[in-house]
């Protein structure tokens, strides 16, 4: 009884992860990452991957967060929060990473789920009226760690993920360039086989109009 209650399991827990990863891959397919680092909302993406971005906002919102088998940093210290503060929406699946912010932000997080957001900055006293970085949302078997410094030894890391995405990035613009230059060319060689074709056209028209003409 007992062997076929782990089999159920275990087939359970295979068919849950088969069911997440279909899942993630379909968020990978809609949302669109944020790239711009003065962007006031942000949306981060870390499916089956790392991910890495560097605001420098000067109205910071907030925005979301998904990470699935993922996770990276978010890094506002360079950030200025919104006077009405900022709220950023997480989701994590198996994932989560570190958000950076200044010793001084006033951050309160809402999250639920299993898995959790541990603030590990000294503590400092806020007054009720100060802007707040509200994190909200849903982990599970996920967290995020909040603080002021990249823990030891992710300098090197960091690096390397924003090289990595510096290089998607110029492959990514390669291709499109490729692109637009195979699109002019296609369209040159429409245009001149159109051109041609017309210019067919035009003289079989003439030759049929010489051959139906009455002698004078």
């Amino acid at each position: 009884m007992f062997g076929r209650l782990l089999r159920l399991i275990v087939i359970g827990w295979i068919v849950s992860m088969v069911a997440a990863a279909i899942a993630a891959m379909s968020v990978k397919r809609r949302l669109v990452p944020t790239t711009d680092e003065s962007a006031d909302e942000i949306t981060a993406v870390a499916i089956f991957g790392p991910f890495t971005f560097h605001s420098t906002s000067t109205a910071f919102r907030g925005g979301e967060i998904e990470c699935w088998y993922g996770g990276g940093v978010i890094d506002l210290r360079d950030a200025t929060l919104a006077p009405e503060g900022a709220t950023l929406r997480i989701r994590a699946i198996f994932g989560g990473g570190q958000i950076l912010v200044p010793a001084s932000w006033k951050v309160v997080s809402r999250v639920t789920g299993l898995g959790g957001v541990q603030d590990i900055r000294s503590a400092q006293g806020h007054a009720a009226i100060d802007p707040e970085l509200v994190l909200e949302g849903m982990l599970l078997a996920g967290g995020f760690a909040v603080s002021s410094e990249l823990a030891e030894g992710e300098d090197e890391w960091l690096d390397t993920i924003k090289e990595r995405q510096a290089d998607a990035a110029a492959d990514a613009q390669a291709a499109v360039d490729n692109l637009e230059v195979a699109a002019d060319t296609a369209a040159a060689e429409a245009t001149d086989r159109i051109r041609s074709t017309a210019d067919a056209a035009s003289d079989a028209v003439a030759e049929a109009t010489e051959e139906v003409a009455p002698a004078t």
